[in-house]
């Protein structure tokens, strides 16, 4: 897409509205992403380019929330400003930041920026139960990372990535490649990878930095056989067939049956479905067990800034609860010997090391094992991935192995 949307007066009113619909539930909807779509879809004023605007606006509301939410109650005029000012510069809004805020100074890349010259708490862009959790997440770098929109990761298969970026660069999308790890790329937050001929023939697979961290973290052994008790739709399992190897095999569990159907689309796209195998009841024991934990999100917070506010402390009880007790189901299928991962993409500590500590002490056999690479940095019985390291979303992930007499 080329040019940039024009500014219209009718904007600021329509963004009004909708933020005043959204705002009985912002605050206790964990699907307000889909609410907010199909506000759009309905409301005749809002074509494919408007949508952008508004979401942008809409998310942008959202991360600075307790600056913005006041300002809904005043008259038209300083909500609307705020959020054309902190919004990101993109061809969408670029005519809306223009028209309402072109004389402002211009907006700092920092939070404690923006905050000093709205006279806000740079500190409230974070809920006050996460100090208590992850206390470094209110150190300047790591806030100011988890407030800017995420670059969209993708992990290229094969050993030549040209094909696939000359792609890209036909289509205008700047991918950046990853530091520390091959095959990993960073395009814009709004490139539509899935619509490019890459990713229809398998050459790509969406999967955020983190993420791939974990698993190139533990280094699996080739030719290994595996279990994803948490497959979800399977971006660890398609990453982990690609580092087993043709002779490694995995066992791809999940109580969503949904998640596991996109698993073997993606698989079959990807070449790789006669590594991965969809299990209700996984039978071990099996050389390495993955449990990637349903937890908090609170590390995929710059991709839905609206989970900062719809979690709280019980939350993250009832998800730390869950967590143990997968642990300890999917431990028993390790071989003697075998290795455990544990993963989540929260930044709590109550989900993450006190997770792994409490196992540890009920189960003697298991111990923690070396990571063969270290891209994070050490947390208790684990390691923490941080956003602010490489641009991607929080994970935290422990390696642990089962004794070979036990």
């Amino acid at each position: 897409m080329t040019g940039e949307f024009r500014f219209y007066p009718g904007q600021p009113r329509l963004l009004r509205e909708l933020l005043v619909r959204l705002e009985p539930h912002w605050r206790r909807d964990a699907a307000l992403p889909a609410r907010f779509e199909a506000l759009l879809r309905r409301d005749r004023r809002c074509g494919s380019r408007d949508r952008r605007l508004y979401r942008e606006l809409a998310y942008t509301a959202i991360r600075y929330l307790p600056w913005i939410e006041p300002m809904l109650a005043e008259p038209p005029g300083r909500l609307e400003q705020t959020l054309a000012w902190l919004a990101a510069d993109t061809p969408d809004t670029r005519g809306f930041r223009t028209w309402l805020v072109g004389d402002w100074p211009a907006c700092p890349d920092g939070v404690a920026g923006k905050a000093a010259r709205l006279g806000a708490d740079p500190d409230a862009v974070l809920p006050g139960w996460l100090r208590k959790e992850c206390p470094e997440a209110f150190s300047p770098a790591q806030r100011d990372v988890l407030l800017a929109r995420a670059p969209l990761w993708i992990r290229i298969a094969g050993s030549d990535p040209r094909p696939v970026l000359a792609e890209f660069a036909g289509r205008g999308w700047a991918a950046r490649r990853s530091e520390i790890l091959r095959g990993a790329f960073a395009l814009p937050p709004d490139a539509d990878v899935a619509a490019s001929d890459a990713f229809r023939d398998g050459l790509l697979e969406i999967q955020d930095l983190g993420s791939q961290l974990v698993l190139e973290a533990v280094g699996p052994e080739t030719g290994a056989r595996w279990l994803d008790a948490c497959a979800g739709a399977g971006g660890k399992s398609l990453q982990l067939a690609s580092l087993l190897g043709p002779r490694g095999r995995i066992d791809a569990h999940d109580v969503r049956p949904a998640a596991l159907q996109e698993l073997a689309r993606r698989a079959a796209r990807a070449g790789l479905s006669e590594r991965i195998a969809r299990t209700d009841a996984p039978a071990g024991p099996y050389d390495g067990v993955l449990v990637d934990a349903p937890c908090s999100g609170s590390g995929t917070w710059r991709r839905s800034p609206h989970l900062k506010w719809t979690t709280g402390p019980a939350d993250i009880e009832a998800c730390a609860r869950k967590q143990r007790s997968l642990l300890r189901k999917f431990a028993a299928l390790v071989r003697p010997g075998g290795r455990l991962v544990y993963a989540t993409c929260s930044l709590c500590s109550s989900e993450n090391e006190e997770v792994v500590r409490l196992f540890l002490e009920e189960h003697p056999g298991f111990e923690t094992a070396p990571f063969k690479r270290t891209p994070g940095a050490r947390r208790g019985y684990g390691m923490i991935l941080w956003p602010a390291t490489h641009d991607g979303d929080g994970f935290f992930v422990a390696s642990l192995r089962r004794s070979a007499d036990k």
